[in-house]
């Protein structure tokens, strides 16, 4: 039982070092960091419903979560792939359009809900 545990623990540990690992060494990862306390500073600010913070927090996570499988598909392939393969780079190119996607609709998801906000705001 303890060495369950201790495997878990592990397992949270090597979690929380990949995400510092990307978060110091990869500029895409932490330009969406930032993108991250912004948005939580704007739901605080505008006071947004509890629904409307869920659906901030799912799209931060699918974001935050695509970077990171992103970055290891990045490692990988050039891990195995030192020098230059067109199939490497489709399969870079692929794994960041992923990326691009998500944040896309992300930032329409995010007008979509703080546009009123801002209206309402400027109303005053």
């Amino acid at each position: 039982m303890r060495t369950r545990a201790i495997k878990l623990l592990k397992s949270f540990k090597y979690a929380l070092e990949g995400i510092t690992t990307t978060l110091i060494n990869e500029q895409n990862f932490q330009i969406h960091a930032i993108g991250t306390i912004t948005v939580v500073s704007a739901n605080i600010f505008f006071k947004i419903t509890t629904i409307e913070w869920c659906i901030i927090l799912i799209c931060i996570a699918l974001v935050l979560s695509l970077e990171l499988i992103n970055t290891s598909i990045e490692y990988l392939v050039d891990l195995v792939s030192p020098s230059y393969h067109l199939l490497a780079k489709r399969t870079k190119d692929a794994a960041a359009g992923a990326v691009l996607i998500a944040a896309i609709i992300c930032s329409i998801i995010a007008v979509i809900i703080y546009l009123p906000y801002i209206k309402k705001l400027l109303e005053c």
